[in-house]
């Protein structure tokens, strides 16, 4: 599974780390290759937990749309996540 995941400039020299097609899947970190591994673990625990509560994973399509409410410049990467398919089983 692969998602969106937009990483904001904080004015104290890190990075918000936000997952669009997750709602409260947020994480840090203060390199873009560190916001990449926190973001992958946060959405393998997001995922985690919906399978713990039967809920379906969210699948995001080929185009994402992104708020730009109070975003003034951020970078945006896609994140694959392995394994999540076995949590559903």
């Amino acid at each position: 599974m692969t998602y969106t995941v937009v990483l904001r400039p904080e004015p104290e020299g890190e990075f918000t780390v936000i997952v669009p097609a997750l709602p409260g899947c947020f994480s840090r970190g203060r390199t873009v290759m560190e916001c990449l591994q926190n973001a992958q673990e946060a959405i393998e625990c997001y995922l985690e937990s919906m399978a713990q509560h039967g809920e379906e994973f969210p699948v995001e399509g080929d185009e994402v749309t992104i708020s730009t409410e109070n975003l003034t410049e951020a970078l945006i990467f896609r994140v694959s996540v392995a394994g999540v398919e076995a949590l559903v089983a």
